[in-house]
């Protein structure tokens, strides 16, 4: 049967489901939302009264912090209902999703009413975290179990990157085939199956993982923020490492979710972990004090106002139970070996350590390292599908058997298994015949294929066609050219990339320098250029040291060079003879901004944080960014309507700069105008840069290069307007002297410096003026002041 997800329905509004719906209309899919009927009211009743809960909910979502909802042209394509009036708009979803309470009876009542309004070929899953997929299809039949699979995603929905797909035996292998393709492509999600044994991959892993490390804490007397000084990005996890992620969660969920683990694996051995005595204890008094971290806003740790009056977050005394003070949290180990590179290395030089750091990192790691081991193939297929989890879902840097292959798979067996943690019989009998990693690599370190306990050998590691690394094209010597900023690199078939890889992703003379380099051998030895890379951030803008530094020195002539030169290249970039595409994602600020409006075409992730940010530290926008706002934004509706009002276009545009406003999303930067409506987004990161490639290879076939435009300049009357609404923002307080005296250096900039008469100037007319009164502002003294604060303290300075 060939499935097709047009319409979705997703029945429970909660955080998740709510989250849920959010992500399926912003990848256009039209979605109902249904919870149950508001309590106190009737059928008959008005909608928005009958269905008060779910309209809540989504109301909810649209102000959630981090933000659920992608662009507010989204929610349009949301419907609402109840589950005692409404079902019946279920009656054409292609998917149905249930998100309701995790109580098996609730479910299956639920699953007997959508099975008599579902198509007979819509898709059913459950978002359940815990309960057996084969309880809640129980007694409804067999055409009922051939389209119904578990779909767990992890919350928030649009941020949390693994989806867990848990088929039954009986679902049709070409409806989980479907679901983990549009997982995939569609809601750019990374895809585990697992089999239908509790908790599936992740919660099974995180809660048992993390029930073993409380139990050290508490049995060796660490503290609060020592562990989490230990199991953040020392060892490739994030900064919530493992208190601050408990309050992050509720402490109140952990514990109900190991108390019903441990009821649910009786086979499992490892199970002990979770009834600990001291563990329970601690346990059963932060529950009972309401100490479950951010949502009773007390728990590990409390937000506590200090002498000057900022937040200091004091840790628990995991023994008195009182919060303290932090303290400095000093290991001689993590001294000596916190900067090694790379991760792999610094967790073995970490776990054979003596001190005590390294002895809670080695039992650490041996406990989960072999736990791991022991649940292959017991809830998945493949140990590739373990460490895709923990990676996705939990946004750990490597998996538990990438782990072990960098310490050494035999010489930590015996150690492991002495310490008392059993290490699976086919991972001994993996290294007896001489198969001595997990994972087989080619003669340039990539992953090739991995082994597999049923087979007894390696067998080949399924690549994703979609998906370009930079590590990759590295490691098959594609790179051309290099400096300490940028690469470029043959990304075959005519395709070169401008790589970045400078200090913090920000613009520096040696980044210019080779995307210059890339724009000459573009014209000799390509056919198209993408700019981009697959580190952590797109890129941040100008590094403003260095700005600082110039300015100290008395450089103006050397930084008004080097501010012209990026101008410059993203001029070349948009009108060179061949096409360039841009490929932004996470965070693209101030000149990072200016550089994705560069090119011919954007292809952007969805998760792309973007804005023209430079008055936060005192400056304008002098990299071409005024200049492309009021091409994309105002030039357009002059163009089409030229007795149009330019002053709301502008306006929009001005108080854009002017706040320092930076997308949500991809699809707000394309409200905002930064991106334009026929650029791409796509939701799944590993995905961008073939993306990009593939644009710029049709972009390529039969390419008519750009023209130089002119751009509309509204005038001394705009000018005058915009001066009377920054005056307006002085006087109520919203903007500071020198916000004031900035924000008229760049309403001066947007109007095409206050010409007598609205008229056509061309682009270089703007960039001038940009240029211009971004050094007017360098020098000043407030400016000098917020871009130190800045550097020092990573927030603006309002002075």
């Amino acid at each position: 049967m060939a499935y097709s997800i047009r319409k979705a329905a997703v029945i429970g509004s909660g955080t998740m489901g709510s989250g849920i719906a959010t992500l399926l209309a912003a990848v256009g899919v039209d979605t109902t939302l249904m919870d149950i009927a508001a309590k106190d009211t009737q059928p008959g009743d008005k909608p928005a009264k009958r269905n008060a809960i779910v309209l809540d909910n989504l109301k909810k979502a649209q102000s959630s912090r981090p933000p659920q909802v992608f662009s507010a042209s989204d929610i349009e394509k949301i419907h609402v209902g109840n589950v005692d009036d409404n079902m019946d708009m279920l009656s054409d979803a292609d998917w149905i999703i249930e998100v309701v309470v995790e109580k098996l009876d609730v479910k299956r009542s639920l699953m007997a009413k959508v099975l008599e309004v579902a198509r007979p070929d819509a898709i059913i899953t459950s978002n359940t975290s815990g309960i057996p997929i084969h309880s809640i299809a129980e007694g409804l039949g067999e055409g009922f179990a051939r389209r119904f699979m578990g779909t767990h995603f992890f919350n928030p929905p649009r941020h949390l990157h693994l989806l867990e797909v848990i088929p039954l035996a009986e679902t049709d292998p070409e409806a989980v085939k479907y679901m983990v393709e549009f997982g995939t492509k569609v809601l750019g999600k990374g895809v585990v199956i697992c089999k239908d044994k509790p908790n599936f991959i992740g919660n099974r892993f995180m809660t048992m993982a993390g029930m073993q490390v409380m139990n050290y804490v508490v049995d060796n007397g660490f503290t609060v923020e020592e562990v989490d000084n230990l199991t953040g990005p020392l060892i490739g996890h994030p900064k919530t490492a493992t208190f601050r992620l408990n309050d992050l969660v509720g402490f109140d969920i952990v514990v109900h979710v190991a108390e019903n683990l441990y009821d649910a694996i009786p086979e499992d051995p490892a199970r002990e972990v979770l009834r600990h005595a001291k563990t329970t204890a601690l346990s059963e008094k932060l529950v009972e004090k309401k100490w479950l971290g951010n949502k009773t806003g007390i728990g590990f740790y409390k937000t506590v106002k200090g002498a000057n009056g900022e937040k200091e977050f004091w840790p628990l005394n995991l023994e008195t139970l009182e919060h303290e003070p932090s303290k400095p949290v000093r290991f001689e180990s993590v001294g000596k070996h916190r900067k090694v590179e790379p991760l792999g290395e610094r967790i073995r030089l970490l776990i054979n350590e003596p001190d005590r750091a390294g002895q809670f990192l080695w039992h650490m790691h041996a406990f989960y390292l072999a736990y791991a081991s022991n649940r292959v193939p017991e809830i998945t297929e493949t140990l590739v599908n373990v460490d895709n989890a923990q990676k996705w879902g939990f946004a750990h840097e490597m998996g538990p058997f990438e782990i072990w292959d960098a310490i050494g798979v035999a010489t930590t067996i015996p150690t492991f298994e002495a310490a008392g943690y059993p290490v699976a019989d086919w991972v001994k009998q993996m290294v007896a015949n001489g198969h001595p990693t997990f994972y087989q690599r080619d003669e340039k370190g990539q992953a090739t294929g991995y082994y597999s306990p049923q087979e007894a050998k390696y067998v080949p590691l399924e690549a994703d066609k979609r998906e370009i690394t930079v590590a990759a094209l590295k490691a098959n010597k594609k790179e051309v050219a290099k400096n300490g900023g940028a690469s470029v690199i043959d990304m075959g078939d005519g395709v070169a990339l401008f790589e970045f890889h400078s200090q913090a992703y920000t613009i520096d003379a040696d980044l210019v320098e080779m995307g210059y380099k890339a724009l000459d051998l573009l014209k000799t030895d390509f056919d198209a250029l993408v700019v981009g890379h697959d580190g952590e951030r797109f890129c941040i803008g100008a590094n403003v040291f260095m700005v600082v530094m110039a300015v100290q020195s008395g450089l103006m002539d050397q930084l008004n060079g080097s501010i012209k030169a990026l101008q410059d290249l993203g001029m070349a970039m948009r009108y060179h003879s061949k096409p360039v595409v841009t490929a932004p994602f996470n965070m693209a600020l101030g000149g990072g901004a200016e550089l994705l409006m560069s090119g011919t075409k954007v292809v952007a992730h969805g998760e792309l944080y973007a804005g023209l940010v430079e008055l936060g530290v005192g400056l304008i926008p002098a990299g071409g960014g005024c200049k492309e706002m009021l091409r994309r934004v105002i030039s357009p509706v002059m163009a089409s309507h030229p007795n149009a009002d330019a002053l709301p276009h502008l306006q929009k545009v001005f108080e854009q700069i002017a706040t320092a406003k930076v997308s949500t999303s991809a699809k707000e930067a394309r409200d905002m105008g930064i991106l334009s409506a026929d650029d791409r987004i796509v939701m799944n990161r590993s995905h961008l840069l073939g993306e990009a490639k593939k644009v710029a290879l049709q972009l390529a076939d039969g390419y008519t290069p750009r023209q130089p435009e002119k751009v509309w300049a509204a005038g001394r009357d705009a000018y005058a307007a915009l001066l009377l609404g920054i005056e307006g923002f002085r006087e109520s307080g919203y903007a500071s002297e020198y916000d004031a005296f900035i924000s008229k250096k760049l309403a001066y900039v947007l109007t095409g410096g206050a010409l007598s008469e609205p008229q056509w100037v061309s682009e270089q007319y703007i960039l001038d003026l940009e240029r211009e009164a971004f050094l007017s502002l360098v020098t000043q003294e407030k400016t000098m002041e917020r871009i130190s604060y800045m550097l020092q303290n990573n927030k603006p300075l309002r002075n």
